[in-house]
């Protein structure tokens, strides 16, 4: 057989070219790569800086998971396309997220059947911010929130925007009120007042108490757990000022065709940023108490800021976050804005152990409650 038969072999195979349609989409994927990357790195750069520094940055906070999700996404599709430089970059910034992955979401990798027993040193704590005690319907849910948490029958719970006087016109809360050890702040008998103090209920014996900012925004409360003492910071940091009808204007995709968008767009982000400034100044002050304080602490209440913002990093600096520690699945808090942020905490020393996290289904206020079980570590 002649030379030229096998000489066929040894010539390298012609790349196969891409149809001009396929050319196209990844072109637009490539510039779509590049910009999602860009994003992606400043989002990560979003909890370390200042939010009065860059403008913008509390609203990459905000986006955080869908800006992870699309990387993921855009990372795929390079692996399939078998584009190995597009998807080693984006694999990159994939793998740099994973670290923030736990704030968000958390595989469930064992299931639990029956009830747990936690043991005697152990304690639960609720979190809830009963926005002043007012349904959706406006009528008063203070009825439905004692009850729930007769059901729950939480050690210690810390209540932001506690109304008082609703509160007493309930008889479920004079059963309440002899059953726990309570502070209250902020109390107000205004008709008019919508209720925006803190409380905190407790089991154990409270020895003292004291206001970090004002009566409204953070106080902290020491508790005798047997021979020790376990400081619990209750906080309502400032609102996002973002309304009912904001929600409404993002959840229903109004943007999209109100011609007026760019105005209330403009609006909205400016609020977010003006908010998260002071926000990140009542965090500062916080966070000098907190690292003055030389017991144990617990540190719930509603920070109003994503697990991805400068306000949750310096309060949970030297914490643990009971949902990274044992939560599961996807966790949201607040009951707006497609379900998807979580901005209501419970942190502790590392001196505590957390044991279960919960966020309860029910609809008595804008944020659900969030229940955790803690263990003092021998």
């Amino acid at each position: 057989m002649s030379d030229t038969y096998y000489s066929e072999f040894d010539r390298p195979a012609k790349k196969r070219r891409s149809s001009l349609p396929m050319r196209l989409v990844d072109l637009l994927l490539t510039l779509l790569s590049a910009a999602v990357s860009l994003v992606l790195v400043l989002t990560y750069l979003v909890p370390y800086v200042n939010p009065g520094k860059v403008w913008f940055f509390p609203v990459l906070g905000l986006a955080a998971p869908g800006i992870y999700v699309a990387a993921v996404v855009l990372m795929l599709y390079w692996i399939i396309r078998w584009r190995w430089l597009r998807a080693g970059v984006m694999l990159a910034l994939v793998v740099v997220g994973l670290f923030e992955v736990s704030l968000f979401w958390r595989p469930e990798i064992r299931r639990s059947y029956g009830d747990p027993n936690y043991g005697r040193n152990s304690f639960k704590v609720m979190s809830y911010n009963v926005r002043g005690f007012y349904a959706e319907n406006g009528h008063s849910s203070v009825d439905s929130v004692l009850m729930l948490i007769d059901q729950q029958d939480p050690d210690i719970i810390c209540l932001q925007e506690f109304n008082h006087r609703l509160a007493q016109r309930s008889e479920a809360f004079a059963l309440l009120d002899e059953k726990y050890e309570s502070a209250y702040y902020g109390r107000t008998d205004d008709p008019d007042s919508f209720g925006a103090s803190l409380t905190v209920l407790s089991k154990y014996r409270i020895l003292r108490s004291g206001v970090v900012l004002t009566p409204s925004s953070s106080v902290w409360v020491d508790l005798l757990m047997d021979e020790d003492t376990v400081r619990v910071f209750n906080n309502h940091l400032h609102s996002t000022a973002i309304n009912a009808s904001d929600n409404e204007f993002i959840t229903s995709h109004r943007f999209l065709l109100d011609t007026a968008r760019e105005t209330k767009i403009r609006s909205i982000v400016t609020r977010l940023r003006e908010n998260s400034v002071l926000r990140a100044a009542q965090v500062d002050s916080i966070a000098q108490v907190k690292a003055e304080t030389t017991t144990p602490i617990v540190v719930c209440g509603d920070f109003n800021d994503t697990p991805i913002s400068y306000v949750y990093r310096v309060m949970a600096d030297g914490l643990q976050d009971a949902f990274s520690e044992c939560g599961s699945g996807y966790s949201h808090t607040y009951r707006g804005f497609f379900n998807t942020l979580r901005i209501d905490y419970v942190l502790c020393s590392e001196t505590l152990e957390p044991l279960s996290y919960e966020t309860l289904p029910v609809e008595y206020s804008d944020h659900h409650p969030v229940v955790v079980r803690l263990k003092k570590r021998p």
